[in-house]
């Protein structure tokens, strides 16, 4: 998918061409049925994996961003491995900001083992607040934009998410999209060298995780999400009507 200079009203940005889909497929899929306008910013090609390589994984990611119904899906090529928190890494996304113009950002958590996950948050956080500003990168002539909240995916089970979303009438698609990243996930044809994610086991935990997120809010799958900032609520009572009364 090629690039777009029309408002998006989502962007997931994340550092490896599968991540958007293991954590937050569902959530894309069911904003996308509402009609939003979403998005997906891979910071690498996944060249550092241990399976495929960076032709075949940008072919999984456009099929991949197919299945989720965004609008735009773009790779910034920073480097697998190699993401750091840096002028030139930043200034190239706050471009993509610029150019793409969401109102919402989902990126993932900071504390993370991952030294791509954790800078990419990083990254993400500096460049959502000065994409902002007029006279930074003023000189490439893209207007300034700064998205109105950043929600951050994929963090510790000791985190309490600020919210969940239900995505169950969207799993069995999350779960395709997740496929279509075939050279990194469990296939026992396959001869090419082992990895975690290329294990039974990581699937079967990635569909625990969001069995787990929706127990917590009575349903049958969820995906969680983190604010750092207090959330505006106009109507409470509208927020709270639609959770769950975990005494009925």
């Amino acid at each position: 998918m090629t690039s777009a200079a029309s408002q998006l009203d989502v962007l997931a940005i994340a550092a490896h061409p599968d991540d958007v889909e293991l954590s937050v497929g569902g959530t894309l899929i069911k904003l996308a049925e509402l009609g939003y306008k979403t998005g997906i910013l891979d910071l690498t090609r996944g060249e550092a994996g241990t399976r495929g390589t960076p032709e075949i994984r940008a072919i999984e990611a456009q099929a991949a961003a197919k299945i989720l119904g965004v609008t735009v899906r773009e790779n910034l090529a920073l480097g697998d491995s190699h993401i750091w928190a840096n002028e030139d890494s930043r200034v190239q996304i706050v471009r993509a900001l610029r150019r793409l113009r969401p109102r919402i950002v989902f990126t993932q958590f900071w504390d993370d083992p991952h030294p791509d996950h954790a800078h990419t948050s990083q990254l993400v956080r500096e460049a959502a607040h000065i994409s902002g500003l007029a006279k930074y990168d003023a000189d490439f002539g893209l207007e300034r934009w700064r998205p109105l909240a950043v929600a951050y995916f994929l963090f510790p089970r000791t985190i309490a998410p600020s919210f969940l979303v239900d995505i169950t009438a969207q799993s069995d698609r999350k779960w395709q999209a997740i496929r279509a990243h075939a050279s990194q996930f469990h296939n026992p044809t396959s001869d090419a060298p082992q990895s975690r994610v290329s294990t039974p086991q990581f699937l079967r935990e990635m569909e625990a995780r969001d069995r787990y997120c929706g127990a917590l809010i009575g349903t049958e799958y969820a995906e969680a999400f983190f604010v750092r900032e207090a959330l505006h609520v106009t109507d409470p009572v509208a927020l709270l009507s639609n959770s769950m009364n975990l005494y009925s």
